[in-house]
This record gives structure tokens, sequence and C-alpha cells, in this order.
């Protein structure tokens, strides 16, 4: 059967290499047909060596060699077994989250735990987290001057995970080591905008401030500016503080300043949350359960055997190859 008209019928086959036995088919031909029609053997008499006049049977007598040839057509395309995917489509209820890590230098402070930097506390909780959200379509957009996006919008969360624990800061004071907020959530943005879920959220994981759009650089694309598209579109960014703050020159710590993801928060509906451990990311979880969940129809896919119809078609046309030849239809040998 020719690739076309396979895609026309959806089938594929589970044993194509039963494919080499039609090479076999011009032989069996050749030998099957190679005899004249002029020496057909009359029905209930003896072989004629003149030549006949034309008649019904001697115009027909290629049909029985003709039906063996579609049968062994028909045969060895049952040997190839056609099989069909069928689509059994299932319904999940989840939502699509974007996922904005923050990669900068900054976050190799251990100012959360003991021996842990602010990036291993915010891998942790966010681990846990996907491990909450089995349902959710998620992706995995790490960022530091510029947001680079590893994982898409997928349910696939053993990848997702894995993608997540290997990632690692920028190098210090190298080129990628800023912090550009409002060009990771415009990416993200950019992510959700074509999803039909009626329930799009930006968990975005930082702790700094925006330091790639300033008033030196007009053309960098703004947390705020980014946070008015999201808002246009119906997506809810939740920013996490992570980090308790700085040291000032007596040592004590100076809170983070999160005004600005503040703003972003409240103005795309969403919450700005400060995280001081791994466990603060649950008020998140929380605020995103409450989110209106919507269907999306996952297919699932089965495999149906149709060697069936070829193995049927191949003894029709052996039978009716049997039923001419007994008729005197058959060429004699």
């Amino acid at each position: 059967m020719s690739a076309p008209l396979l895609a026309w019928f959806e089938l594929d086959f589970a044993t194509p290499q039963a494919a080499w036995l039609l090479l076999a088919l011009p032989l069996v031909w050749w030998r099957r047909a190679r005899g004249a029609p002029a020496r057909v053997r009359a029905s209930g008499g003896a072989a004629r060596t003149a030549p006949l006049p034309s008649s019904w049977r001697t115009r027909a007598a290629w049909l029985p060699a003709a039906l063996e040839l579609l049968a062994l057509l028909a045969l060895v395309a049952a040997l190839m077994r056609p099989v069909e995917r069928v689509a059994r489509p299932q319904s999940i209820e989840g939502i699509d989250i974007v996922v904005a890590l923050d990669l900068s230098s900054s976050m190799a402070a251990e100012d959360l735990a003991a021996g842990r930097s602010r990036l291993a506390v915010a891998k942790e909780a966010l681990d846990e987290f996907l491990a909450r959200r089995p349902q959710d379509r998620i992706a995995l957009l790490p960022f530091a001057r510029w947001p680079d996006l590893r994982v898409p919008l997928t349910r696939d969360h053993a990848a997702l995970r894995a993608r997540l624990a290997a990632l690692e800061r920028v190098d210090a004071d190298g080129p990628e080591d800023a912090t550009g907020i409002g060009t990771a959530l415009a990416r993200a943005v950019q992510l959700l905008e074509r999803s039909t879920a009626r329930s799009k959220v930006v968990v975005l994981l930082t702790d700094g401030v925006e330091n790639v759009a300033t008033e030196q650089t007009p053309d960098e694309i703004a947390p705020l500016h980014a946070a008015q598209r999201a808002a246009q579109l119906g997506v809810r960014i939740d920013p996490i503080v992570v980090g308790r703050g700085e040291r000032d020159a007596s040592g004590a710590f100076v809170p983070l300043d999160t005004r600005e993801v503040e703003a972003v928060a409240a103005r795309t509906g969403g919450r700005c949350f400060l995280a001081h451990d791994a466990q603060a990311v649950a008020a998140v979880c929380s605020a995103i359960d409450a989110l209106e969940r919507t269907r999306f129809a996952t297919p699932r896919w089965r495999l149906e055997e149709r060697f069936a119809a070829c193995l049927a078609a191949a003894l029709l046309f052996a039978l009716l190859a049997r039923i001419l030849a007994l008729l005197g239809l058959e060429v004699a040998p």
C-alpha cells in the first residue's frame, strides 16, 4: 500500500520487513501466466492444441492468474501487519505555569540556611512545588541577564525536575551576571500568549531588583511594562523574593527591596511572597490551588491490528481463482 494511502487511512505496518516477499511476485506471475490462452482446457474435455476461436473463456483466461496474484499481494499485506493508531482522549485538569528562576551570582548568598545558597533553597522549594502539581503544564525559564527557556510547557515533570536540578548560577561578573526581571517576565508571558487555559501563572523566584532596565537603558523591558502585557493577556504573576537581605557595614541584614516586584504582582492580580526557607513556597501553592482550573484534552493512543481485512481479501481472491479454474478458465500446463 502506498504511503499517501496509508496516511489517508492512518495506518502503519508492525512488520514492514515482510514487504521483501513482494520481490517474488513477478516470478510467480510470469510462471503462472506464461501459458498461451489458446491452450485452454474446455470444461469436461481434453486439452486442445489448435488455436480456439475467440470466446468469453479465452478472453477471461487471465483472470485466475490475476486473482491468485491479488491473493498473494493481500497475503503479504497481512504478513506486514497493518495497524492503526486510535486516539483515546483523556481529560485532565490543570493550569499553565511558567517558572522563572533567577540564576544571577547573588543567588550564591547563604543567608537562608547554613552552608546552602539561595539558589539551592529555591531549587529545593521548586522541586517540592512541582511534585505537588502533577496535573499542570509547567515551563522552566531560568534567567540572569537574559532568559533561557530550558523546558517548554509540559506535563513531563520527571524531565522538568531533572533540568531544574542541573541548573547552576552564572559566572560572577561575567557578561550574563545581571538581573533582567523585565525581559524574563516578557518571555514568560510570550510563552503563555497562545495558551488556551483560563488560568495562566508566572512564578518568579528572584533575590534582587531589576538592574538591566534602568534610566540609562530605556530600550530594555522594565518589569512593570511586562506586567502590563501580562495583565492584558490575563496572566497572573506571583513573585517569590528569596533571601533575608544584604548585610550592611555593621553586619545587620538590610531587607531586600521588594517594591518593584510587589507592583508587578499587584498589576496582574498576583501576590508577592517573601521566602526565607524552602517551606515558604507552600503559600504560593495554596494561592495557585485556588485558581480556576481548565480541562485539557490529552490524547492517548492504542494500536489496533488491521491484518484481518487483508487476510480475508487473500482468501476471497484465492477462492475466486479456484472457482474460475473449475469453470474451465485454468491455463493448461
